[in-house]
């Protein structure tokens, strides 16, 4: 199937990559347009496996006030250099990640971050749940396993369904944006306050 300039057009404004990365993956694909997005990501995630290693100690710390001044967000997020960090693609996806810590009230930032005690805990609670319901011994670890992984994305904001776009999550999202802007980026830290919640 011959690939056409409309082709690479329409792939690019879908995914933001360059000409010459589309064209090529509407080669690998025959011209079919889903695997071509598909076979993007893949090779997108791949480049921005290839630059978590690099510094990031650049970028913004992002506020969201939401509920008439009753919730509020900050959230750290870097970047490599302090041009892209005032590009309005970057200050948007800080913006994102802040109204994700509102809506959704993640604990931790990565599953790697939850305490071992309380993993422990969670460990307990959902096997004594297994085993109240019935379920053979032998299944209850691999039960157990396949609830932690809901417990993560829930409790962790890297884990979590994008607001957005629940079809994808929070990491995801910073792995497409690390294919395209070329940096590193980092969600560092964040904190959410909720007007009286301290309050007994």
């Amino acid at each position: 199937m011959a690939i056409t300039a409309e082709m690479v057009k329409a792939l690019r404004e879908k995914t933001g990559a360059g000409m010459m990365d589309c064209k090529r993956a509407l080669e690998e694909t025959g011209g079919d347009m889903e695997k071509a997005v598909e076979y993007l990501r893949e090779k997108g995630l791949a480049a921005a496996a290839k630059r978590a290693g690099r510094t990031a100690a650049e970028g913004v710390i992002e506020s969201y006030i939401h509920l008439g001044g009753k919730l509020g967000v900050l959230v750290e997020v870097n970047c490599e250099t302090d041009f892209v960090a005032r590009t309005p693609e970057f200050q948007e996806l800080a913006r994102d990640i802040a109204m994700q810590v509102a809506a959704a009230n993640p604990q931790y930032l990565t599953r790697e971050d939850v305490p071992a005690e309380v993993l422990e805990k969670e460990k307990e609670i959902l096997r004594a749940q297994a085993l109240n319901e019935g379920k053979p011994e032998k299944v209850v670890d691999r039960i157990v396993e396949g609830r932690l992984e809901k417990f993560y994305s829930e409790n962790c904001l890297l884990e979590q369904p994008f607001i957005k776009d629940p079809d994808k999550k929070v990491r995801d999202l910073l792995a497409e944006k690390i294919a395209r802007i070329g940096e590193n980026i980092v969600v560092r830290r964040f904190v959410r306050f909720q007007l009286g919640e301290t309050l007994e």
